[in-house]
């Protein structure tokens, strides 16, 4: 692999790393100085949407066809509602993801 693909790879590791470890720490120190203070401790109203938030942008990041053709909006279309489809009948987070990610995959390679 060539070096500019190992620090993108290193920058999406290192990104999201950071997106799970500042928050975890911001939170530890917001805690601790408000039991030396012996106030209350809650939790920011805004850490409670941080994950639903970040979730929700990684969706919307996946839902844009990676070529702006018809086949990629065909395959994104296609994993998107197989993804639905399974999660409606399972209710479950694994196999939806699995069964949306091998249909994209087939129409990617079946539209070669």
């Amino acid at each position: 692999m060539s070096i500019e693909l190992w620090l993108a790879l290193l920058a999406g590791a290192l990104g999201t790393y950071l997106i799970r470890l500042l928050p975890l720490l911001w939170m530890q120190r917001r805690l601790r100085h408000s039991r030396e203070r012996a106030g209350t401790e809650s939790t920011p109203a805004w850490l409670g949407v941080l994950g639903p938030m970040m979730i929700a942008a990684v969706l919307g990041v996946s839902l844009v066809p990676r070529t702006l053709d018809s086949s990629g909006w065909y395959a994104t279309g296609l994993g998107l509602l197989a993804t639905l489809l399974v999660w409606r009948r399972t209710r479950s987070l694994g196999l939806p993801v699995v069964v949306g990610v091998a249909s994209f995959a087939a129409v990617v390679l079946l539209l070669r």
